[in-house]
């Protein structure tokens, strides 16, 4: 056996392990996913009391054992741990019984501006998530023959050339550059996706708007062979939904996940609202005072516990991700937990004067005040204010800038003094993201307030 065959064996045979177990669980009752999580749990405990250098220490501090910790609800007795935890105590994080071929480093810097890195078991980890998406996109009919369009991060091209996109996975993907989408070159993408008849669109919220929102200007039709556009890596605001739906004259499918891999959700053939995969983690949802919330309709931030990542354990670790919890039944017939909605980042919140928390959910409406805006972007480095930039379309005015400040007076409720600034351009992240808001505030610290 080759050596290159014997790298690709161990990532095969998780991918198969993982998605057979989720094809039969997928069928489970709740008393069947609760005794299989509980389960994992505890092997989780047990491999982490006794490989891991920084749990052995949580344990001991506390004068526990594995044992103790019976199932998810018990988990309140061990302490969260935060991306400041994570990279102070990262060597001790380490699983000792693997090898160190088997960790591979992985960084993120995501939106909150703390930087962190963890290991994912090399291959494996990577082949099991694969697993665990192609779950969820089965739900919309993906199969892996199919054509799909990436509009996500990727830089691909240059302006020299004038060709923006490349295809991969044996010609069924093509990968388009997120960081050269222009009115001059959009044209030039649209015909390149006619011409490549993709069955799926997947992309960032984001970067699926921009493409929207020139052919909904343009009255172009939507493309043909489109069944679904895949959301995810960002916040899928409601008004994006509808836009995405209208223009692209197809479902739109989200999930919830962060590269932690610490908690995984998505929404099904019936209901846009994110079932959890209780296979993939535990999730909890806690308020300002630390205490678990509860209830449909209750906010939360997320705080999850990956069940598979034996190389680096996550056990509590707090998203600084904000969501809705939703009730624990779907027409569809999982018996998963479910978020009502994934609200974003704390830093996607603007803090007013009394020091409440106003989601960009609520802020981010698609309203006909903006109908001469190309673009904004909130900035906010002070409680109670916010910088709004914009970029014009040539038909913008006065009597804009007026109803865009009236109708954000109206949701802010007052508390915020808004300042408007135009400019030509907002950057996009080197991630090929596009912000709605730059948070400079200290937010991760403080939990939520609504």
């Amino acid at each position: 056996m080759t050596a290159r065959a014997l790298r690709i064996l161990p990532a095969y045979s998780a991918y198969i392990k993982t998605y057979t177990l989720l094809r039969e669980s997928r069928r489970w009752s709740r008393e069947e996913l609760a005794a299989y999580q509980a389960q994992a749990l505890s092997r989780l405990l047990d491999h982490a009391y006794r490989n891991v250098p920084y749990y052995r220490r949580v344990f001991q501090e506390r004068g526990l054992v594995p044992e103790d910790i019976r199932t998810p609800d018990d988990l309140v007795l061990l302490p969260f741990l935060t991306r400041e935890d994570l990279q102070a105590n990262l060597p001790d994080l380490k699983a000792r019984n693997y090898p160190e071929s088997a960790f591979e480093y992985v960084t993120t810097g995501g939106s909150t501006g703390i930087p962190v890195g963890f290991y994912y078991e090399k291959g494996v980890s990577r082949a099991r998530e694969w697993a665990f998406m192609k779950t969820q996109w089965d739900r919309v009919g993906y199969r892996f023959t199919d054509r799909c369009v990436v509009l996500r991060g990727y830089i691909v091209g240059s302006a020299r050339d004038g060709v923006f996109w490349k295809k991969t996975l044996c010609g069924r993907w093509l990968l388009m550059s997120s960081h050269h989408m222009t009115e001059e070159t959009l044209p030039a993408y649209i015909d390149r996706i006619k011409r490549f008849k993709p069955r799926f669109i997947q992309a960032y919220p984001s970067v699926a708007t921009i493409l929207a929102r020139y052919m909904q200007e343009h009255g172009i039709e939507p493309f043909p062979t489109v069944k679904a556009v895949l959301c995810g890596s960002e916040n899928l605001y409601p008004w994006q939904r509808d836009l995405l739906e209208e223009v692209f004259g197809c479902r739109v499918f989200s999930w919830y996940g962060n590269s932690e891999q610490t908690v995984l959700a998505g929404e099904c053939e019936e209901s846009t609202h994110y079932h959890i995969f209780p296979e993939y983690g535990i999730v909890e949802l806690i308020g300002r005072d630390g205490r678990p919330v509860e209830g449909p309709g209750a906010m939360g931030e997320v705080v999850a516990t990956n069940l598979t990542n034996f190389v680096c354990p996550l056990i509590r670790y707090r998203t600084l991700d904000v969501a809705v919890l939703g009730t624990d039944a779907c027409t569809c017939g999982r018996a998963y937990p479910m978020l009502e909605r994934v609200e974003g980042r704390l830093q996607e919140f603007i803090v007013t004067k009394n020091r409440r928390f106003i989601s960009m959910t609520a802020v981010n409406m698609h309203s006909d005040i903006f109908d001469n805006v190309a673009q904004f972007q909130f900035h906010q480095e002070k409680e109670g204010e916010t910088l709004l930039r914009i970029v014009k379309k040539p038909g913008y005015g006065d009597r804009d800038t007026e109803r865009i400040l009236r109708e954000l007076d109206r949701k802010f409720d007052g508390d915020v003094d808004v300042t408007i600034r135009f400019v030509d351009e907002i950057p996009r992240t080197r991630r090929g993201k596009y912000q709605f808001l730059i948070q400079e505030l200290p937010l991760g610290q403080g939990g939520i307030s609504v």
